[in-house]
């Protein structure tokens, strides 16, 4: 049985974690009326992101959607992430995942030509 096991992952509980402390020092700052500590606060939630993605590629942060129980584990490490993750923006940065698989189509029909168009949406009656 499969299903979505989202976040349970050591690199988005470690990436969390840094970032509520850079946040929680950023705060203080603005608490404290200093600009340095704010600063200090932003770079340590920046340096969360770089710490995330590092984990992640390494194969401690999991490709979002169904996944088999037997990986649910935080402690289970993911086989794909040396290949990338489809759909995956760290991968792509990182410059994994750009193989497409043999038959696939190199993009969506009509998508880049502008031939589908936009369809409008009301969101209130007014509109």
């Amino acid at each position: 049985m499969s299903l979505y096991d989202e976040g349970h992952t050591i690199a988005g509980w470690t990436g969390a974690a840094i970032a509520t402390t850079g946040g929680a020092v950023a705060g203080l700052g603005v608490c404290t009326a200093s600009l340095p500590v704010v600063g200090a606060g932003l770079a340590v939630v920046a340096v969360s992101v770089l710490v995330t993605w590092a984990l992640h590629l390494s194969g401690w942060g999991k490709p979002p959607g169904v996944r088999p129980r037997e990986q649910w584990g935080m402690r289970v490490r993911d086989t794909q992430a040396r290949d990338g993750h489809a759909g995956c923006v760290g991968c792509r940065l990182a410059g994994r995942g750009r193989k497409r698989s043999a038959g696939a189509p190199a993009s969506v029909p009509g998508a880049a030509s502008g031939s589908v168009p936009a369809e409008s949406i009301p969101l209130s009656p007014i509109e």
